[in-house]
């Protein structure tokens, strides 16, 4: 069931005026399709002037930041929307399917995507012992959070080094390093050091989830990712799905079915390779599942999307 997340109304009024001063620098950046362009580091800027999507990618570990519009998520089988009043987070990269529901010439969608350094933050909890104040660690892998005054305020001064690229190499690592700080002394903050650090149920699965990502090809043994996270089969499967909303299995068949599509788009690969590169052994499973999965066969919605704009073909919009 859809759940919509974004219902600050006054946390919105309080970030108007900053979030209209990110605008007008951004106004001064040149942009290609729907990326700003700049030298920052890890920070991806976006600018769309109609609807996209929906378009499917697996997300690496970052904090997305919207100055202007809504946005729509599906992981697993759970969808949330978050607006301007919210942050989204995800701490360990999960597959997801994103959409951009309203975007026009006068009133765009723009959004910034902070790659997040976990070696950054490992270094901040413990050079600073943030301690945030705790919440129960059953949840997900994501995160929607207060994007408050404070943290807008980082992202502008962030973007402003856009205009003066030599203040780059000094500043941009201490704005990062603030903005980290706002996220783990902040209310989500107890689940961002649970990802962070290690001995935690969280950061077992992270562990499991990262293996995944890198052998989702492999046939899977659910008692081997077990031992692997050090957790029995059953904590594993409850604690997996709490934090990614879905099963170990159906996160490796997420996963493959992405990479697919991945290839197929690239030109590379027909279906039935695609199919047998990333894992399947039966090109008619994979054909069944993907449908499943993206509401046509393989063909149909390759064509589909070749024939569709940038937006749509892209992976990810922040």
């Amino acid at each position: 069931m859809e759940r919509v997340l974004a219902q600050g109304q006054d946390l919105s009024a309080q970030t108007e005026a900053i979030r209209a001063r990110i605008l007008d620098v951004l106004s001064r950046l040149s942009w290609d399709g729907m990326l700003f362009k700049h030298t920052i580091p890890g920070l991806s800027l976006y600018r769309l002037v109609e609807p996209a999507g929906p378009f499917s990618s697996v997300y690496e570990p970052s904090l997305s930041m919207i100055i202007k519009g809504s946005k729509r998520i599906s992981v697993g089988d759970e969808t949330l929307v978050y607006d301007e009043s919210c942050f989204f987070l995800t701490a360990i990269g999960l597959p997801m399917t994103g959409q951009i529901c309203a975007a026009s010439e006068g009133e765009p969608y723009v959004a910034a995507m902070l790659r997040l350094d976990l070696e950054r933050l490992r270094r901040l909890i413990a050079d600073y012992d943030i301690q945030p104040s705790d919440t129960r660690e059953r949840d997900r892998g994501i995160v929607v959070g207060a994007a408050t005054p404070e943290l807008f305020d980082a992202f502008l001064r962030l973007i402003s080094l856009a205009g003066t690229p030599n203040d780059i190499p000094f500043l941009a690592g201490h704005i990062q390093n603030e903005i980290l700080y706002r996220l783990l002394s902040g209310e989500q903050g107890a689940r961002l050091r649970r990802f962070a650090l290690a001995g935690t149920n969280s950061n077992r699965v992270a562990k499991a989830v990262a293996w995944l990502k890198e052998n989702y090809t492999l046939p899977l043994r659910v008692e081997d990712l077990a031992e692997m996270a050090n957790m029995g089969v059953s904590t594993l499967h409850h604690h997996f799905r709490a934090m990614t909303a879905m099963s170990p299995l159906q996160f490796q068949k997420h996963l493959r079915l992405h990479h697919a599509r991945e290839l197929m788009l690239s030109g590379s690969l027909d279906a039935a390779s695609a199919s047998l590169r990333v894992g399947y052994e039966s090109p008619t499973q994979f054909s069944r599942e993907y449908r499943r999965m993206f509401g046509h066969p393989p063909l149909r919605d390759i064509r589909a999307i070749l024939n569709s704009d940038e937006s749509t073909r892209r992976g990810s919009v922040g």
